[in-house]
Parts: C-alpha cells; structure tokens; sequence
C-alpha cells in the first residue's frame, strides 16, 4: 500500500497519558489524539510505514507496559495496523475539539467552524503531520507562559525553536508579539508553520520561519532577541544550551518545555552554567516548563 501508515492505538488509564505521550513523540508520531471511554482512554497515534518495522513499533507497546509497572499502573493495550493516506488524514481528527488554553487563547481545528468568543484570542490551527495541537501539556505550559509574557503594543521579537506546527509561534503573533522568527529541522514542520501562519492572515514578514537550528535562527536575526521558546525535549535543550545566551538581550528570557519533572534538576543546573536564571518552573502531570532569565 502506497503512503501508508501505522496506526497505534493505546487503551489506557488517564494517568499514563502523559508519560505514553512523550513516547509517541520520542518515537516520532504525528497528530496524536485522545478520546475518553468510560474510565480509560484511548489514545491514537499516527508514523509513515517507511519510517518504522513492525518489531520497532512492537518494541515501543513493551515500553508502554515496561512504564506502567515502574509507575504502579494497569498494563495498557496497544493494537497497530496499516492505513492509507486519507483514512490517517481524516482519523485522528474526529476527537479534536476547540480548546481553551490559559485566559486568552482558543485553538480551533480549522477544519470546524469558529467559535464566538470575544473575550479570546481565536487561533486556527491545521497541523498536518507535525507536532502541537494544543493538547499536550508541554504545548498549554508553553502557551501560558507566553500569555504571561505577551501582551499587545509590547513589540516584542522572539524566536521559536522547534516550531513544529508553529502552534507557538503563531500564538505569540496573536497573543501581541511584534516578530517571531521560527526554526525547526523537519521540512514538514517548517511547511506547517507556514500554512499556520497563512491561515491566522499574519504577515509573513512578522512571522519568518526557516529549515533549521539555533545556528540558522542567529543568521536571520539582525538583532538579539527579546526572549525566546523552546519546546523540544530535555537532552536537545542540554546539547542547545551553551548557544542560547548568545540569541537574546542582556536582560532577555526563555522558556524551555519538553522536560520531564524528573529532568528540572540537572537541566537547570546546565542553563545556569551558561548564563541564564531560573526564575520559575510550572508542572502539570509529569512535564515542567523552565522560565529563566538572561544573567
């Protein structure tokens, strides 16, 4: 079958979402969803055939079962099989609703029609076959903190790396930031973010994105930033670290998310050997997001 794809499906308990969602991601699957089911869930999941064997993909339902036992929960069940493209474009669509994130925000499936509320921000949102739909924790605790940061007539320049949907980086634009300049080293996530972009009606000039990483983003950029947003996963900000500095103003910020609460310690203890404060750290299940501060 042409363009297939595997479709993993995990029966669970709602306290191991979390943690079976940053395995998916690890393992580099794409419009992840959940649905309720009485007192479990069932998450889906979604990777090109042409990217994983069958025993890889069985190789992960064991580490599913093998973090369950270390947390104290039920076994989960996971079931795979092959799709085509437009049963995978269309499946994990069915169960995204419009959400509310932070006072602010609302994500909206372009795909629904608009909701109407005027005391939020509307923020479309088609993210193909990359990573940020709003639902994961680390997404919402990077969207709060923007909220905190960003406020209209502020004009602030930013950067967003590892933009993936470009979930964030659109948000920041909404949210009041003046520029946002946007990196990510999968082309599917740079196209994502543009098409995000096109479809909020933002200038592409307030929102650049580009293939790439901290080395790219600092040829872009004309000036040090204002501050800076970083959603990948703890060991990438550790390897990123010492180059983060060096993208903002003396008295400029970050927030890092991606990072397992288990992980704050030894990833702060990086950031403050290259330059940065921690000021804050806000968690949710088993995610932290870092705000820090420029030395």
């Amino acid at each position: 079958m042409s363009n297939s794809w595997w479709e993993i499906k995990i029966d669970c308990v709602p306290n191991l979402e979390e943690s079976i969602f940053w395995r998916l991601s690890e393992f580099g699957c794409k419009g992840m969803s959940t649905q309720a089911q009485g007192l479990e869930i069932l998450i889906s999941a979604y990777i090109p055939q042409a990217q994983v064997k069958l025993l890889e993909v069985s190789d992960l339902s064991l580490r599913f079962e093998r973090d369950a036992r270390e947390l104290g929960y039920p076994l989960p069940v996971t079931k795979c099989n092959l799709i085509d493209e437009e049963d995978w474009s269309s499946s994990w669509k069915q169960h995204w609703q419009p959400q509310q994130i932070g006072d602010r925000l609302l994500i909206n499936p372009a795909w629904l029609d608009t909701p109407t509320d005027p005391e939020r921000v509307t923020l479309q949102l088609d993210p193909g076959v990359a990573f940020g739909t709003g639902t994961h924790a680390t997404t919402q605790l990077c969207l709060e903190a923007l909220e905190m940061r960003l406020q209209p007539g502020t004009n602030l320049t930013i950067a967003d790396i590892g933009c993936g949907s470009g979930i964030l980086s659109t948000a920041a634009i909404l949210l009041g930031a003046e520029r946002v300049y946007a990196v990510d080293n999968d082309p599917l996530a740079v196209k994502a973010t543009a098409e995000n972009r096109d479809l909020n009606a933002i200038a592409p000039p307030k929102l650049i994105v580009d293939l790439g990483s901290i080395e790219e983003l600092q040829l872009m950029i004309s000036a040090p930033l204002d501050g800076f947003v970083c959603n990948i996963l703890a060991d990438v900000i550790v390897q990123l670290a010492p180059s983060m500095a060096a993208l903002v103003k003396p008295k400029g910020w970050a927030i890092l998310s991606g990072i397992l609460s288990s992980q704050v310690a030894d990833v702060s203890h990086v950031l403050e050997k290259n330059g940065w404060v921690v000021g804050t750290v806000w968690n949710r299940q088993e995610w932290s997001c870092i705000n820090l501060k420029h030395k």
